[in-house]
This record gives structure tokens, sequence and C-alpha cells, in this order.
């Protein structure tokens, strides 16, 4: 005979959760579990853990059991499966019925909720209640276009209607099994949805999701206001973790990087600003002065080992990572190194939108571990695609674009992104929607340099193209004026040289097994897998937790990247000092000249500066 057992309705709950359950009774969903082999004690517990489950499902997923269900325990289920769900029969390994009947052997109350045994045994069944839901006709969360978005399988710009054939959200996961395939996704996901108070904090909009399609009432535990991010800003002496709260963020900027000549820049570079307020200022247009808190949201090919590769960013060898950037080091990079103007155009999103942006944001950086294909795959359609999922009204604007100047003009075409701030170029620099690149800058510089020294270069790239040695002469010839001009041009030039013995000192290190070399080699694979850790921030907290990570994995976090930072400095500084003796002599000849000149003309600002009359300069 099969024992058959429908939900008990609760006899003291509170008020909230009454209603909750008195919902779920009334759907009133039936399993049957088979008696084949099973002792009086073990239906009975089978029956207890049937109602301890019912009890817990949300009310929309409850009424969607319409069929009456059997349970049966099963030794033959494979390896590292713990349950199957095939039309009317649950099949649940039977060993966990064993874990759950010592679960309620045990006296010690306190267990109840954290006690393994009993936790395993709820979660298979709700896992095999959960496909049967997915089936249901009131179901069907696999198939839901927003769930998609949300878990990974994400919108293909280039594939219209199709999506990636993987989820790249692999990093912090509950449980790997999660990534199989949509189905076991929601199935792993309600399991946590059901069990895990901190579920709702973990993965907020997740759990948004399948509140509004299960039903759920139930009120959730209170969040901390602010999202944790680690910032890829090593160089400075601060923590990298960096909490933002949603409620100080004013406005969110489309933040374009103007091209230049390099082939992958030739369209520019994707990002989005965050116009932070500082603390204490109420959000408000004013929140756009507080530069030093604002911060960029910057998609990157994670290069960790030469210069970037043509051919590797075809093919996708490249991790494309989510990086949080102060925007002090965004403009330095793009206007003093580059030479590349920056457009910060505001985006037309609410509050509650803006914290949905961050929410997504927060799972990116957290769990995201995607392949960079400058085609396919590059800033453009990663940005593309945190709008698109993290503001879901942004889903149906037809956005997609594989260039970061066809997506701008698909946000302004659809309203949200409004180029007029760029009307007025004083006005715009005065408010920073635009910062100009520091060629016109420099060329200035040198037009004032001009003015009192016969150089023979009237373009500045051609005097930066000089070889220092050759720029030395005319040190000792600049007054006050073309000396000071200099300078700031020769500052420039060793940016460029710093950055060209970067990369020389890469090839020549990395690959090779010359003993000669072995010390270097070593400091630059350390420091190159440190700035590995702080671009993929999971790491720095390993085994500990899911999804957003909580107040007390933040210690954690804390301690961990302030040591990484720390020892990045360190190796840095090591490298800088031990590194310069492997560069080739041409380049070490031209750092050293270029430092060098640099030194000369400071000295020489200083001295005319005081024969003068002026202060004494240090």
């Amino acid at each position: 005979m099969i024992a058959r057992h429908r939900l008990r309705p609760p006899r003291a709950w509170p008020l909230l959760a009454l209603l909750w359950l008195v919902a779920t009774a009334q759907a009133s969903p039936s399993i049957a579990t088979h008696p084949r082999d099973l002792t009086p004690a073990q239906l009975a517990a089978s029956a207890g853990l049937i109602d301890d489950v019912l009890q817990r499902l949300p009310p929309q997923w409850a009424t969607a059991l319409e069929r009456p269900l059997q349970l049966h325990w099963d030794d033959d289920l494979p390896d590292g499966v713990h349950g199957r769900a095939r039309g009317d029969r649950i099949a649940l390994r039977r060993s966990l019925l064993d874990g759950w009947m010592a679960h309620l052997r045990d006296v010690n109350a306190d267990r109840s909720a954290t006690d393994p045994d009993a936790r395993a045994a709820r979660a298979a069944l709700l896992h095999e209640l959960a496909h049967v839901y997915d089936r249901s006709r009131a179901g069907g969360l696999s198939r839901d276009p927003r769930l998609l978005d949300l878990a990974g399988w994400q919108v293909r710009p280039l594939a219209a209607g199709l999506r990636t054939r993987r989820s790249a959200f692999s990093d912090r996961s509950p449980d790997p099994y999660e990534l199989a395939t949509p189905r076991e996704f929601v199935a792993v996901n309600l399991e946590h949805f059901v069990l895990d108070p901190e579920y709702a904090c973990r993965r907020p909009a997740l759990h948004a999701h399948f509140a509004a399609r299960t039903g759920s009432s139930r009120p959730a535990p209170p969040c901390p206001p602010d999202l944790p991010f680690v910032q890829a800003d090593a160089e400075t002496e601060a923590s990298p973790l960096l909490a933002i709260d949603p409620a100080r963020v004013h406005a969110v900027d489309y933040l374009l990087a103007e091209a230049n000549a390099r082939p992958m820049s030739r369209w520019g570079h994707s990002m989005l600003r965050l116009v932070i307020c500082a603390p204490g200022r109420a959000p408000g247009p004013d929140c756009r002065l507080d530069l030093a808190h604002h911060r960029v949201l910057s998609f990157r090919a994670f290069v960790d080992d030469v210069q970037i590769s043509s051919w590797r960013g075809l093919t996708g060898d490249y991790p494309s990572r989510l990086f949080v950037l102060p925007l002090s080091q965004v403009i330095d990079e793009y206007t003093k190194v580059e030479l590349r103007g920056l457009q910060s155009i505001p985006l037309d999103v609410s509050r509650d939108e803006i914290a949905t942006l961050l929410e997504r944001a927060a799972q990116l950086h957290w769990s995201y571990d995607g392949r960079y294909y400058f085609v396919g795959n590059n800033c453009a359609v990663e940005t593309y695609k945190l709008l698109h999922d993290g503001v879901p009204r942004l889903a149906a604007a037809g956005l997609s674009s594989i260039t970061p100047t066809g997506l701008l003009r698909r946000l302004e075409r659809a309203g949200i992104a409004d180029p007029r701030v760029l009307d007025d170029r004083d006005e715009a620099l005065r408010l920073g929607h635009y910062f100009e690149p520091l060629s016109d800058r420099y060329q200035a510089m040198l037009d004032a340099a001009r003015a009192s020294l016969p150089l023979p270069q009237a373009r500045v790239e051609d005097w930066l193209a000089l070889p220092p040695a050759e720029r030395a002469p005319w040190i000792a010839q600049a007054d006050l004026r073309a000396g000071a001009a200099l300078l700031l041009l020769e500052q420039a030039a060793l940016r460029r040289e710093q950055l060209l013995a970067r990369d020389a000192l890469k090839r020549r290190l990395l690959g090779t097994a010359a003993p000669e070399r072995a010390s270097a080699a070593a400091t630059l694979d350390e420091l190159l897998a440190i700035e590995g850790l702080l671009s993929r921030p999971a790491m720095l907290v390993p085994g500990a937790g899911y999804g957003v990570p909580q107040r007390a994995e933040r210690g954690m976090l804390a301690v961990g990247s302030d040591a990484r930072a720390a020892q990045w400095r360190q190796r840095s500084a090591q490298l800088h000092r031990e590194g310069r003796q492997w560069l080739e002599p041409a380049r070490r000849a031209a750092l050293d000249a270029t430092e060098a000149n640099v030194d000369a003309l400071g000295q020489r600002v200083r001295t005319l500066h005081e024969q003068a009359g002026g202060l004494r300069l240090r």
C-alpha cells in the first residue's frame, strides 16, 4: 500500500508566514511515498520530510504541482546523482533518507536549521520538485528570457535571438552543477531560494525574480546597503576593497574613450561612469564635482603574458573581466598616455534602475569569467549586455552593437543618452562631460617653447618621437617659460618610455628559461599572478560562500585584498629595480636618457625661477 501525505497547516507562525502557508495549503500538492522495502519508521520519516518540504513551497510553485507524485528511495542512481524526476516519479538516493532519520533522532533543536543531513535531504527533494515545477504550465522558468539574462545565458548581438551556449558566471557558484543547463540552474537556485535566508542578499536580482514568479511573500533578511567591489588600483596605499552604496550614486554616464590609430582602439572604448556623491553630500547635480569619488566600470581583456595579440583577441584566448577603476586613473590613462579624449554622456535611468544596474555589476564582478573577442565579445558588447541585463527596460531598446561608437549612436536614438551635453565644449569641460586629450596642451607647450627656441619640430608628435639624446641639447638653452613647457613634454615622454620598457621586459622575460634572468622572471610571474587575483576578486576568498560576499566574508576579503595589494607594490618596486638590467641596451638607454632629461629640466627650471627672484622650489 502507498502512503499518501498532504500538507498539514502550521499551528503558530507570524501573520505574514501564516498567510503564505495558508495559500500553499489551499494548493494541497500530493506526494505518495512508495513503500517497497521501507520499514514503518522509514515511511514515517519520509512523511515528515515531505511535509517539511511542502510547507516551504511558495504558493504558485505548490499550485503548479497538479498531479500526484510518487517518491521512491533508490539505491541505483549513478554516482554523484542525488535524485531524478521523470513524469510523476521522483527518485532520491536512499542514503539521504538515512541522513534525514539521523537528523530526526538528534534532540538538539539548535541543529535543526543547519544540520547538513537534513539540508541534503530537503535540497534533493526541492531540486526535483523544482524540475517538476519548471516543466509545468505555470513554470517555464528555464525558458524565461529574463531568467536566462540573469543566469548568464546572455544575448549574442551578432546572432539575432540566440544566446551564449554556456554561462560564464562560474566564480562563487553555490554548486557548479547550475552551469550545466538552464534547467539545472533553475533547480539549484530554487533550492537556495527556499533554504538559504541569505539568498536575497547574495543574489538579489534572482531572488526578486523567483519571488515574483513563485508568489513568495516570505520576508527577506535585511541586506547590507552597499555592494563590495575590488578596485584595480593597487598602486595607491588605499585598500582595494571598495563599498558602493547605490543610494549615493547620483547618475550613470556612458563613458567613451575616443578612437586612435591603434588597431584595437580604432572604434574607441566603452565604459560606464558612476557619479558617486562624496560622503555627506545629498545626491544631486553637485555630485558631479566629487570627481575623487567617481568610479568607472570597464570591461577589459586581462593580458597576462605579453603585448595584446590580435590573433588571440580574435580567438578568445584572453579573459574578459569587469574592472572597477577610479575615474582619475582612467582620465590619466587615456588623456595623458594614449592622448585620447573622453566623452561622458548621462544615461536616462531612474534611481531604482541605477540600483539594479549596480546589483548586476556586482554579480558580474564576483562571478563572471568571460572570454574577450575583438569582434564578438569586446568592450561594447559587454557594456551592452550589462545595460541589457541590469536595466530590464533597456532589453527592448535595440541597443545591440559591436562597436563603442555604434552603441553610443543606438543609446542616442533610443533617447537614453543625450549628446547635447557636448555641444558647448567649454561647458562640457567645466562640468566634466568631456576630458580633452593632452595632445592639444602638449602642442601648446611645444609652441610656447618654440617662441623662444628655434626648435625644428613644429608638431608635438615629431618632438616626442625624437630620441631623448636629440632633445637634450635644448635644455641648457631654455629660458624659464620654455623650460617649464619642455619639462611637461619630457614627463609625457617618460610615461611612454616606462610603458614601452614594461612591455619589452615582459617579452624578454616570459617564456624564457635563461638562468641569469630567472630571478626577474620569477618576480614578473608573481606580479602578473597578483594582478590576475586583483582582477578576479572571487579568488581572494576561495571556498567562502557564493554570490555577492556578505559581512562575514568581507573581513576576510579586506585582509586578503590589502595583503595582495601590498605584495603587488613590493614586487612592482623590486621588478623596477631589477628589471632594468634585463632590458635591451637601446631601450634601457632611452629610458635612462629620458629620466636624465626630466632631472635636468627640473633643475634648470628651479634655478631660473630662483634667479628671477621667486621662492625656492623643491
